[in-house]
């Protein structure tokens, strides 16, 4: 059986819905830590309730991608850029789902509860610990930068085949 030309609709549809959500959460967690502003718990609010809708989709991006048969990388690339994307893919994903359960985590041990828009509640320790809070904030943290680094990559690897290599890469998910 050939490999699809394309990604399946429903990759593509939760690749840039959550291209879109992740970007926006990144936006967000910048504001979070610069400001004190009257809306700054307007944007915590969302920003944890979203979280928890994250895991949720990238859950569901992971089995749907199992589901599917990707396209396939193009025919120039070397084994060990194939593997290099391959990887990087694998660790993005990876990203997306500690991002938000460290958040979820680092809140947990703040014995802070996560509203979900008012359609369920995650539950919270019952005392603050704060060596654990402390820790899944700081990693909280780290994984924001390593995701951040590794989307820029991906996008420009995405920008590098379209407009160097002049394949069908970036066009397989558009």
């Amino acid at each position: 059986m050939s490999k699809p030309a394309q990604f399946s609709l429903s990759m593509r549809i939760l690749h840039w819905g959550m291209a879109a959500l992740v970007m926006s959460m990144l936006a967000a967690g910048l504001l979070m830590i610069r400001s004190l502003e009257p809306w700054q718990l307007t944007i915590i609010t969302l920003h944890k309730a979203f979280g928890v809708i994250a895991v949720v989709l990238v859950t569901v991006r992971l089995l749907n991608r199992i589901r599917h048969q990707l396209p396939a990388l193009p025919d120039g690339l070397s084994a060990l850029q194939k593997k290099a994307a391959t990887a990087s893919h694998w660790l993005l994903y990876s990203l997306l789902f500690a991002m938000p359960v460290s958040g979820y985590l680092m809140q947990y041990f703040a014995a802070r509860p996560i509203e979900v828009f008012g359609w369920f509640r995650l539950p919270a320790a019952l005392q603050v610990d704060i060596y654990y809070y402390a820790l899944f904030r700081e990693l909280h943290g780290w994984f924001a930068v390593a995701l951040t680094g590794v989307i820029a990559l991906h996008v420009g690897a995405a920008l590098h085949h379209h407009f160097i290599r002049k394949d069908n890469v970036l066009k397989s998910m558009l």
